[in-house]
């Protein structure tokens, strides 16, 4: 869908950095975006007068530092980020592994907080990169808690990522499965996302039971047997549900 007024056209240009785009030519973004030279030329500088991007010595554009002013301020200001520490701390001190809580949007997932007691943390979610819905015990903790309408949008849209993975090779096939997930309270998932880790996940629930983020550990497969990641689990599902309460009236971003 093509940004319909100027604010989202505005939008638009930040949303094109990713991990795979870290700097743009002016050239390459009029030619992305199919903007008139004039247009973009007025975008890049309200953005870059706000700090929102900076110009580099070949011409080019890339973040600059309001992106980590407003990293710092929604740090301080949300509260999921500031209930959730003291508990992966409890995690991280009773296992050698990574535990975090990760927001959803769209079709992403966003590492917002972590904590690590490894030297060599197993993880491939540091904090602030997207990760796809369609993997891993993070995302099937979020999934099966959503509204069957907003859900089975969601399964289509990554129907070939949750096929590879075993979970189904149809829409109802998934949701079964999905089910089995929302009845334990957290999933498990075996290097799904990142070979040789175990992700073991649990749903934060907002006041209508919707899933706003997720507590999640992985530690090394080789660390822990069948029954410590039961353990596991049933102390991440435990403090998820510690932490629910305290995300009541926090803004869901996830729609």
């Amino acid at each position: 869908m093509k940004p319909s007024n100027s604010l989202e056209r505005v939008l638009a240009v930040l949303e094109l950095f990713s991990e795979e785009r870290l700097e743009w030519m002016p050239e390459d973004l009029m030619r992305e975006l199919g903007y008139s030279r004039p247009t973009l030329y007025r975008y890049l500088k309200i953005l870059k007068d706000a700090g929102f991007l900076v110009s580099t010595r070949n011409a080019g554009v890339t973040l600059g530092p309001k992106v980590v002013e407003l990293d710092y301020l929604m740090r301080r200001s949300d509260a999921l980020v500031r209930h959730a520490l003291p508990y992966l701390k409890e995690l991280t001190a009773a296992y050698s592994c990574t535990a975090m809580v990760l927001r959803w949007y769209g079709n992403k997932i966003l590492c917002v907080v972590s904590e690590s007691s490894t030297r060599n943390p197993i993880s491939s979610y540091p904090r602030g990169r997207p990760m796809p819905l369609g993997r891993g015990a993070i995302a099937r903790s979020i999934m099966a808690f959503l509204p069957r309408p907003r859900l089975v949008t969601l399964i289509e849209q990554n129907l070939n990522d949750l096929r590879s993975i075993g979970l189904g090779d149809s829409a109802d096939d998934v949701l079964k499965n999905l089910k089995k997930v929302r009845k334990a309270g957290f999933s498990v998932a075996y290097g799904e996302v990142t070979p040789g880790a175990v992700g073991i996940a649990a749903p934060i629930l907002d006041d209508r039971r919707y899933p706003i983020a997720s507590i999640c550990v992985t530690i090394a497969g080789n660390l822990v047997t069948g029954s410590e990641i039961d353990r596991i689990a049933g102390e991440v599902r435990r403090i998820a549900t510690q932490i629910s309460p305290s995300a009541r009236g926090t803004e869901i971003f996830s729609a």
